[in-house]
């Protein structure tokens, strides 16, 4: 057994600030880890059987060790073999017995209705919580459940759904928006249905496809995964496997547009090119020098050189293949390098573009034409200042612009920025970044 942490890591700690003094060259090479996103589905899946399930390549963050906690909280037995590698077996779990206050945490936590309905023919779990982006009901996943013939009860501080029908259930379902998260729960019920189910307007990311992976090698039969019309059959006993979690496209992403931003040269590793290469296509057209050097499968390794013009005239979030909403903040960032004006647009989430306000303290021109959109005007200089990250993705692009800003920048509520990035500092060190964590 292998314990990797020593101390609680279930503990929110904000009692930690980044400081960077920027304007320093970056050069190197820094590594994509293991998918944030991707891990919670996987864990989720483990649920569905009394067989032990392996997964490596686990990212060590505040979010995926929070998921754990709530899993063992019912009774899931759990063991780190590894550093990053961790053994389930979830044959007497308890659902009542569920840690609420952890539940209403973390947005991953929802997928715990598809397996838990999926088991137990019920489930009851507290509203899930996650960053500040703005509004993210679960609705389409409700739909989508009494769609499938769920009872679906809420109150002020829960859900609880239950499902009364023995026989193979043969349906065919329409999501009311591409949910990545909805998509996975309709996976993750369908599972142990030996019937039927077809899922229209799904979702196509590697979210959902790396689940899919996962749920065939357990013996569910999949067909049409990474596109919008997916076919579910079931078994009603499912085995436990062995698997390689995927690396992080959001993450490598993250460090492409750093790099970009800072005129770096810097070579990013495990990119998991699919669910990038439009992201990279842009930045090409942009002006951003960026060439695959190596390629093996669905990984390669990519190097950013220093640009010497950059414009940028539209970018906006779309879903997958197109750009990532998690990655429109480092967008952003880039885009007051950029020559002119940038319209930035994120249809989906209204407090996305928050954390542009603190790119305006920095000496930012940007102009709010609404919740979604914003222009931003440059070139400008940015100026080191005090700033606070109000969610994951925008957290992560204020330590970006820290990055390239004239003098010294704090970064504060770095617990969200933990949630998704580990180490995040040490390993930007490594690519000549200066930036250290300090205690308040």
């Amino acid at each position: 057994m292998v314990n990797q942490i020593s101390n609680n890591p279930f503990k929110k700690n904000d009692s930690a600030n980044f400081v960077i003094n920027g304007g320093r060259p970056l050069e190197g090479v820094i590594e994509a880890g293991g998918a944030k996103n991707a891990t919670f589905p996987l864990l989720a899946a483990s649920l569905l059987t009394d067989e032990d399930c392996e997964i490596s390549n686990i990212p060590l963050i505040e979010d995926v060790f929070r998921m754990i906690e709530i899993l063992k909280s019912m009774g899931a037995d759990i063991e780190w073999i590894e550093e990053r590698t961790v053994r389930i077996n979830s044959k007497d779990i308890d659902p009542s017995k569920i840690k609420k206050e952890l539940v209403s945490l973390l947005r991953g936590s929802v997928l715990l209705l598809g397996s838990l309905l999926a088991r137990f023919k019920e489930a009851r779990i507290a509203k899930p919580g996650g960053c500040l982006i703005g509004v993210r009901p679960i609705n389409t996943h409700l739909d989508a459940f009494k769609q499938l013939g769920v009872d679906i009860e809420k109150t002020d501080k829960d859900f609880r759904l239950s499902f009364k029908k023995d026989e193979p259930l043969n349906k065919e379902i329409i999501l009311d928006e591409l949910s990545v998260t909805a998509t996975e729960n309709i996976l993750l019920f369908s599972a142990l249905n030996p019937g039927k189910i077809v899922l229209k307007i799904a979702d196509a990311d590697y979210q959902v496809q790396e689940l899919s992976r996962f749920l065939i090698k357990m013996g569910v039969e999949i067909n049409g995964f990474g596109t919008h019309e997916i076919t579910i059959k079931g078994s009603k006993k499912l085995k436990g496997v062995k698997h390689k979690l995927m690396y992080d496209p959001p993450e490598a992403g993250t460090f492409i547009l750093t790099a970009a931003a800072s005129k770096g040269n810097v070579l990013v590793k495990n990119v998991e090119l699919p669910f990038l290469e439009f992201p990279i296509k842009k930045l090409k057209d942009f002006g951003v020098p960026i060439e695959i050097i190596e390629k093996e499968g669905n990984l390669a390794s990519v190097q950013i050189s220093p640009w010497d013009s950059l414009e940028i005239k539209k970018i906006q979030s779309l879903p997958y293949p197109g750009i990532p909403s998690d990655l429109l903040s480092a967008f952003g960032v880039l885009s007051t390098q950029s020559k002119g004006s940038t319209l930035i647009h994120d249809p989906l989430y209204e407090s996305r573009l928050k954390y542009l306000e603190e790119l305006i303290k920095m000496g930012a021109e940007i102009y709010f034409a609404d919740p979604h959109r914003a222009i931003i005007n440059g070139p400008t200089k940015l100026y080191g200042r005090e700033l606070k990250s109000l969610d994951l993705r925008g957290g992560a692009a204020l330590i970006m612009a820290g990055l390239i800003a004239e003098g010294r920048t704090v970064v504060r509520n770095i617990y969200q920025i933990d949630r998704g990035y580990e180490k995040i500092e040490k390993r930007l060190q490594g690519i000549g970044a200066d930036i250290s964590r300090v205690d308040n």
